[in-house]
């Protein structure tokens, strides 16, 4: 036994780095002040850059962001690129023929803008359409034809920040994405699953068929290169003439021509009168921290803050991540702000929206008393709230700081992967289907299973409501933290669970990306998990009541931070190709 023991003492003599970094790892971090990285008691690290910071699901859209940054551009031009490039090299999320949200902090300004450049209903629409004579729902006619393309405001959202807030041209923050666009991209392993697997819904429509696969309808191979010869000729229109030539020049042309060929609804006026619309964010707090979010006809904002709301009342850090205790809490708050999202929300343009109170922290109070931490309140039991005084996994989204403070946390999509299915002839845009967003009837839940209300009803016009959430926390005036996320109705979700595991549980953001996520809507009265959970912790939800249902992955964040003068990038491990780059 001696022996041992000398044995013992002489092995730890080896390693005089046990004792000290014990010794410097804290029990319980300070959470304002911890280090995001360096800490060796983390599993996942972020990327570290000095000069700026981009966060993408594709390594190459990303290393254009940075080319831009490089050049001189700031958060707002790499924005753009990046977007434009996104659409190239990311088919079934990336887009020109989509829309979406983003919050651009300008640092200069000391202020944040919400820029809504989400999709609008053609004026030919009306509420009763996707209804057969039998008053069934055309599924088909919902979702994957012309018919179920809104008028796309990606192109115009662009050009709204690039002439109010950028610093170069459309052609310079077009020439990369040209540029691949007309020379190829080598496939990834990603991208020839993703088409191969899509295959038989893409070859529905030639032009889409002729687009993504070789002449006698193979699928293109790992490396070998993918060029978009017509997607190159509607970039070099937007380069020479920004949003006027996809709106009123030659891409409208095209786009009408396509739409009125095969029943689709969007026609010459409905391009012309597109606007994008600067909205203000929602704001919170929660930690010591300011949240800024998107707000309506994004849900995504409120919900966040309202959530954050309810769960300042609990001592999340104390129950520890992944405890039954803090899941079971985040699932209540959950279902009682997605039955909220039920009624509630719409087109702020047409309805008005009860943003004070759905935020306010007297309201979340109120909904503290009804949770119980013994048990799981059933759906049945919840009703959208009494106040006083949705989307594909194929969303993407990107983050953005320069050195000089700007930021821009952009969400965009097609709705379903490659959305509509529809390439425009000759122009090599792939179609949203975000016609899918709006609610048919509210007894009807919407593709992804979100019950909505009469507000959100098709209207000419009106822009469906989304769970788009870009995001960012500021600490002390400044942009600390920037998220985002696809995932459809579980973008809410994803999101908060992020901000949650930073700012609640201490975690640095590469941790806070790659833990296990759960997520609960209200209906179906299910809460769902992703693999990681602890089977004791399963063990406990259940028998307080909940319905556990595994999930495939939720989500793909990507996200941007400055602190203590250095940038941190991370992008979600969920989805393969996704790479933050700093500068």
């Amino acid at each position: 036994m001696r022996l041992i023991a000398i044995l013992a003492g002489l092995f730890l003599s080896l390693l005089p780095f046990a004792a000290p970094a014990a010794a410097q790892t804290p029990a319980t971090p300070d959470r304002a002040s911890a280090p995001p990285i360096a800490r060796y008691n983390a599993v996942h690290h972020p990327v570290i850059g000095r000069r700026g910071m981009v966060a993408s699901q594709n390594a190459v859209a990303s290393a254009i962001g940075v080319e831009i940054l490089k050049k001189g551009g700031n958060a707002i031009d790499a924005a753009v690129a990046v977007g434009l490039a996104l659409a190239v090299t990311l088919p079934r999320a990336g887009n020109v023929g989509g829309g979406g949200f983003m919050l651009v902090h300008l640092a200069k300004e000391g202020r944040t803008v919400a820029v809504d450049f989400r999709e609008t209903a053609p004026k030919a629409a009306f509420a009763e359409m996707y209804f057969g004579a039998d008053g069934e729902v055309d599924n088909t006619e919902y979702r994957f034809t012309h018919k179920s393309s809104a008028v796309p405001g990606t192109v115009a959202g662009f050009d709204h920040i690039l002439r109010n807030y950028g610093t170069m041209s459309w052609s310079e923050v077009t020439e990369p994405a040209l540029r691949l666009a007309r020379d190829g991209i080598s496939v990834t392993d990603d991208l020839a699953t993703n088409l191969d697997r899509a295959k038989e819904r893409l070859s529905v429509n030639p032009t889409t068929r002729s687009t993504y696969y070789k002449a006698g309808g193979e699928s293109y191979a790992v490396g070998e290169i993918f060029k978009q010869p017509d997607l190159a000729w509607t970039l070099e229109q937007i380069a020479q003439g920004g949003a006027r030539a996809f709106y009123h020049g030659p891409i409208a042309e095209k786009i009408v021509a396509d739409m009125a060929a095969h029943g689709g609804l969007i026609t010459q006026e409905d391009l012309a009168s597109y606007r994008v619309v600067e909205r203000e964010p929602v704001i919170g707090t929660f930690a010591g921290h300011t949240i800024a979010a998107m707000s309506a006809p994004s849900s995504g904002g409120m919900h966040i803050v309202q959530m954050l709301n309810i769960l300042e009342n609990y001592a999340l850090d104390e129950m520890g991540y992944g405890s039954a205790d803090a899941i079971h809490v985040m699932a209540e708050a959950m279902k009682l702000a997605y039955a909220d999202r039920s009624k509630y929300l719409g087109d702020p343009d047409f309805v008005d929206i009860p943003v004070k109170a759905l935020t306010s922290k007297a309201y979340a109070r109120a909904l503290v008393k009804n949770i119980s931490l013994e048990r799981a309140r059933p759906s049945d039991d919840i009703l959208p709230g009494k106040l006083g005084a949705y989307e594909s996994q194929e969303t993407t989204h990107y983050s953005i700081l320069d050195e000089h403070g700007n930021a821009v946390v952009n969400t965009y999509t097609l709705m379903f992967s490659y959305g509509s299915g529809v390439v425009i002839d000759g122009a090599g845009i792939l179609m949203n289907n975000n016609m899918g967003n709006f609610t048919l009837r509210p007894d009807i839940p919407d593709a992804f299973g979100l019950m909505g209300s009469a507000d959100n009803q098709i209207a000419p016009g009106r822009r469906p409501v989304s769970s788009m959430t870009p995001v960012i926390v500021f600490r002390e005036g400044k942009p600390f933290l920037l998220t985002g996320s696809p995932g459809g109705s579980r973008i809410i979700t994803t999101n908060l669970q992020l901000i949650l595991n930073v700012l609640a549980h201490g975690m640095n953001i590469a941790d806070a990306a790659a833990a296990p996520r759960i997520h609960h809507q209200w209906y179906p009265d299910v809460l769902q998990l992703e693999s990681g959970f602890s089977p004791d912790t399963i063990r406990i939800l259940r028998a307080r009541g909940h319905e556990i249902r595994f999930t495939p992955a939720m989500g793909s964040l990507q996200i941007a931070m400055f602190q203590d003068g250095l940038f941190y990038g991370y992008s979600d491990p969920r989805r393969p190709g996704a790479k933050s780059i700093g500068w």
